[in-house]
C-alpha cells in the first residue's frame, strides 16, 4: 500500500515548508526546529473588520446607465460608469488573519543528528524526531476535531532530561500574561480594514503540564528536569455569527481545555485518530511505487518532472483529503483561499472566499472522495449570504431574492468589490446553489428543503435582471463578465457571457427539480422553464472553439492563455456538454482548452486536469497532473503554489485525478474514463458516485480487471466501461463487475438526452 506520509531531514525554513495541522477551527503550522520549535496558529473566525453592510445607494439609479452603453457596444466607457456608481462601499472586503505563534526553545541541546520530520496523514500526526548528543528528542502534535484543541507532547529517551522555554507570540493588538501556573494567554483584539472598524476580540491559550521542574514567569513558562511535557493549545473570538459578536473567548477556550485537560494526552490521541480515522480511511489509492517514492517528499516534489512517480499522485489525492478535514468540519468557518493557514495580516487576495472559480473548487473533492459532512460549513456560508445578499439584491438590482458577486468574506457582504472588471458578475452565489445542488445528487436528499430557500432567492434574483438583448429573443445578464478575462474591445465587462447562461440553466433546472420534489411554487417553475429556454445557447466560434463571449471575440483576446477557462463551466463541474450527448460542443471546449494551453496557475492547472478528464484524455490529463506537481506549483510541504500559496489547486487537482477513475453524470457511471499509460496498473477504493453508490476498482495491463458497487438506489444503474454497458438491478448492494461482464454486454447507446439543454441528471 502506498505510504501515507510525508517527510523530511531537515527542519522547515520558510512557511511553505512546514507542515499543516487542522480540526476544521484551528490550525497550526508546524516548522519542527530541533533547538526552536515554532507553531504558527490560526482561528477561523478571526478577520478584520466587524459587522458591515456594503451596499452602495447610487447603484440602482446607474445600473440601466451601465446596460445601455454595454448594449451599444461601448464597453470602456460602461466599465468606467460602473466603476465610479456601481461598486460596494468600501470596495474591498476584509482580510482573514493569524491569531499567534507559539515558540518552543530547547536548552542544553547539543549537535543533532538522526533527524526526521512527517506527517501521518492516516492519523493526521505530525512528529519531529532526533537524537542530540546522543539524547532521543520525540514531538507529537495534532489537532483534535473530537475534543477541539491542538496538543503537543515532547518525550526524551532518558528520564529528567528535557529543559525548554515556551514562549508566546503575535502581530496582532493586545498582551501575553499568565492567569495560572504553566498557563500562557494572548488576549488581543483585531484589526481595522479598508475603513471598517475591528469589532473582535479573541484570545489564545497554551497550558504546559510535566513531570518535571515548572516555572511560570509573567510572558513565559520554563521547564527543567523534565522526562516529559504536554502543551495543549486553543483559540477563539468573540464572533458568533456576521452580524453578531458578542462572544466570550476566554470562555470558550476555557470550557475546552479544561475539558481536554482532564481527558490527559492518551485519551486525547485516542479520540483524535479514532475521529479522523473514521471519515479519512474510506477511500484508499494505489498507483504503484517506484524507487522515488523512498525519497524525502521535497525531493520527491524537485524530481517528479523526471522521475516516474506514481505514488506522489496518489499521496496528493490522500493529502488533498487530509487538508478538507482539517479546515472544513461541521461547525466550523469553510475553507478559504488558504484553507485556514495564513501567516500574513495581509494574506494575498485578504485570504477571502472566491466565488468565481476558488471556493467552488475547494469543494469539488468533498463527495467523490467520500468527505460529504466537510460541505455543511458551505452550505450554511450560502444560507447566511442568501440573507445579506438580499439587501444588495435590492438597492444595487431593484430586485427580489438575493445575489452574491464574486467574494465574499466572514461578515458576509455581497456587494461587488475590487473593481467592474473583476466583481460585476452577479452569479457567484447561482454557482454556490448549483454546486450544493450537485452535493444532493451524490444521495443527500434530506438537505433539498434545507437548500431550497436559498435556491428559490436565486433563482428569483436572476429572473429579475435578465434583460431582452436588443433586436433578438434573447435574455441576457448585463452588466456581467467571463471571469476574469479582458475581450478585445478593451474591457472585461460585457453582456452575456457563456458561463453565466451555463450557470443560470443549471440554477434553473435545479430549482424547478427542488420545487417539484417539495410540491412548492408551481407558478415560479413555470416561470423559470420558460426563462430557460429565451438563454443564449451555447455557440461554435470561427476557429472551431467554444465561444466565451456571444461574439466571436476568442482569438483575439490580450491573453490567449488566461488562467481561468470560465465558459468551459458546461464540460466541468457542469455536465451540459458531454462527448456522447453534444460531441460537437464537446470538440470545440477540447479547442478552447487546447488553445488555453495546459499552464496556468496552481487552480487553474487543477481545474484543467478536471476538463481533460471529462474530455476522456486521460494522457493529456496526467501531462497535466505532472505539470501541478513540479516545483513550481507545489510547494516542497505540497500546499499548491498559485503563486503564491492556495489550497484551490491542492482540491482541485486531487478531484481531478478522482475523475480519471470514475465519472457519474447523466444517469451513468464511466469506469475508468481517463485512465493514463503511466498508470497501467492499480486500485481505488471508496470512491462516491452521483446517486449514493460507491465504487472500488481493479486494474492491470491498462485495463479493468473488476469493479464492486456498493448502494441501496431504487433505480437501474448504468455502468459504462469503454463503449460497453452493464445495467444494475435497483436495490443492488455489493455488486460485483468483472471485464468479463463487459466483454458480454451490448455497446453503450448514446446517453439519452442532450444535456445542452440543462437536463439535471437522474
Amino acid at each position: 500500500m502506498t505510504d501515507l506520509k510525508l517527510w523530511y531531514d531537515t527542519p522547515a525554513q520558510a512557511w511553505t515548508e512546514a507542515l499543516s495541522i487542522g480540526n476544521g477551527r484551528l490550525g497550526a503550522m508546524v516548522f519542527g526546529g530541533a533547538t526552536r520549535e515554532r507553531l504558527q496558529l490560526n482561528e477561523d473566525t478571526l478577520w478584520s473588520g466587524g459587522p458591515y453592510n456594503p451596499v452602495n445607494p447610487e447603484a440602482l439609479a446607474h445600473l440601466d446607465d451601465v446596460r445601455n452603453l454595454l448594449f451599444a457596444e461601448r464597453y470602456t466607457e460602461a466599465e468606467a460608469a460602473a466603476n465610479r456608481w456601481l461598486m460596494g462601499k468600501p470596495i474591498k472586503q476584509m482580510p482573514f488573519q493569524p491569531a499567534a505563534d507559539l515558540w518552543i526553545e530547547m536548552t542544553g541541546i547539543g549537535e543533532v543528528a538522526d533527524y526526521r520530520r512527517e506527517l501521518d496523514l492516516g492519523t493526521a500526526i505530525a512528529t519531529t524526531s532526533f537524537t542530540a548528543d546522543t539524547l532521543g528528542i520525540h514531538r507529537e502534535i495534532f489537532a483534535t476535531a473530537e475534543d477541539g484543541v491542538i496538543a503537543l507532547r515532547i518525550m526524551a529517551a532518558r528520564p529528567g532530561t528535557l529543559s525548554l522555554r515556551v514562549t508566546l507570540t503575535s502581530l496582532q493588538k493586545g498582551a501575553v500574561r499568565s492567569p495560572a501556573i504553566g498557563t500562557l494567554r494572548f488576549e488581543g483584539h483585531n484589526s481595522a480594514a479598508y475603513g471598517i472598524d475591528g469589532a473582535l476580540t479573541f484570545a489564545v491559550e497554551g497550558r504546559v503540564s510535566t513531570d518535571g521542574h515548572l516555572e511560570t514567569g509573567p510572558q513565559s513558562v520554563d521547564v527543567s528536569g523534565a522526562s516529559e511535557v504536554t502543551i495543549l493549545i486553543d483559540a477563539a473570538t468573540s464572533y458568533v455569527r456576521f452580524d453578531d459578536v458578542s462572544g466570550d473567548p476566554v470562555a470558550k477556550l476555557t470550557t475546552r481545555l479544561d475539558a481536554a485537560t482532564a481527558l490527559g494526552w492518551r485519551q486525547l490521541r485516542e479520540n483524535h485518530i479514532a475521529n479522523h480515522h473514521a471519515l479519512f480511511s474510506r477511500l484508499s489509492i494505489d498507483l504503484g511505487e517506484t524507487s522515488a517514492a523512498r525519497l524525502p517528499t521535497d525531493q520527491r516534489i524537485a524530481a517528479n518532472p523526471h522521475v516516474a512517480d506514481p505514488a506522489l499522485a496518489a499521496l496528493f489525492v490522500q493529502y488533498g483529503r487530509y487538508l478538507l478535514l482539517a479546515s472544513s468540519r461541521p461547525g466550523t468557518q469553510p475553507a478559504n483561499l488558504q484553507g485556514i493557514w495564513n501567516d500574513n495580516l495581509t494574506p494575498p487576495w485578504d485570504s477571502k472566499y472566491t466565488t468565481n472559480i476558488n471556493l467552488q473548487m475547494n469543494y469539488w473533492l468533498a463527495d467523490p472522495a467520500n468527505l460529504a459532512e466537510c460541505i455543511e460549513p458551505l452550505l450554511r456560508l450560502v444560507q447566511e449570504v442568501a440573507l445579506t445578499g438580499r439587501e444588495t439584491a435590492r438597492v444595487h438590482y431593484g430586485a427580489p431574492g438575493w445575489v452574491l458577486h464574486h467574494n465574499t468574506d466572514i461578515w458576509r457582504a455581497t456587494a461587488p468589490i475590487d473593481g467592474a472588471k473583476w466583481g460585476l458578475w452577479p452569479t457567484g452565489g447561482a454557482w454556490l446553489c448549483v454546486q450544493l445542488w450537485d452535493h444532493i445528487r451524490f444521495g443527500d436528499d434530506g438537505l433539498i428543503a434545507d437548500l431550497y430557500p436559498a435556491l428559490k432567492g436565486a433563482a428569483e434574483f436572476i429572473a429579475h435582471v435578465l434583460v431582452p438583448l436588443p433586436d433578438t429573443d434573447l435574455l441576457v445578464t448585463a452588466p456581467s463578465l467571463s471571469p476574469e478575462n479582458v475581450h478585445p474591445l478593451g474591457a472585461a465587462l460585457c453582456y452575456g457571457p457563456a458561463m453565466d447562461s451555463q450557470i443560470i440553466r443549471d440554477l434553473f433546472d435545479a430549482t424547478i427539480e427542488a420545487g417539484d420534489k417539495l410540491g412548492l411554487d408551481p407558478d415560479l417553475r413555470t416561470q423559470l422553464a420558460k426563462l430557460k429556454s429565451q438563454l443564449p445557447v451555447d455557440r461554435i466560434g470561427k476557429a472551431g472553439q467554444l465561444q466565451e463571449w456571444l461574439a466571436d471575440w476568442d482569438m483575439d483576446v490580450p491573453e490567449i492563455h488566461h488562467r481561468h477557462v470560465s465558459h468551459l463551466y458546461a464540460v466541468y463541474p457542469s455536465a451540459q456538454i458531454t462527448l456522447e450527448g453534444t460531441p460537437e460542443l464537446a470538440a470545440a471546449a477540447r479547442r478552447s482548452l487546447e488553445t488555453r494551453g495546459d499552464d496556468a496557475t496552481g487552480w487553474g492547472i487543477g481545474w484543467r486536469i478536471n476538463l481533460w478528464a471529462r474530455l476522456r484524455d486521460g494522457d493529456r490529463a496526467h501531462a497535466v497532473v505532472q505539470r501541478l506537481l513540479s516545483p513550481d506549483r507545489t510547494y516542497p510541504n505540497l500546499f499548491d503554489a498559485h503563486p503564491p500559496f492556495q489550497i484551490d489547486g491542492n482540491f482541485g487537482g486531487a478531484a481531478g485525478i478522482i475523475e480519471m477513475f470514475v465519472q457519474s453524470q447523466n444517469g451513468e457511471i464511466h469506469l475508468l474514463p481517463s485512465l493514463p499509460a503511466a498508470w497501467p496498473a492499480g486500485r481505488v477504493t471508496g470512491i462516491r458516485a452521483r446517486g449514493g453508490i460507491e465504487v472500488d476498482l481493479v486494474w492491470a495491463d491498462g485495463a479493468l480487471v473488476e469493479a464492486m458497487l456498493k448502494g441501496s438506489g431504487a433505480r437501474t444503474v448504468s455502468v459504462l466501461y469503454g463503449m460497453n454497458r452493464v445495467e444494475l438491478t435497483p436495490h443492488f448492494d455489493g455488486s460485483r463487475v468483472t471485464i468479463a461482464d463487459f466483454d458480454n454486454a451490448h455497446p453503450a447507446a448514446p446517453a439519452g438526452a442532450n444535456r445542452h439543454d440543462g437536463a439535471p441528471e437522474d
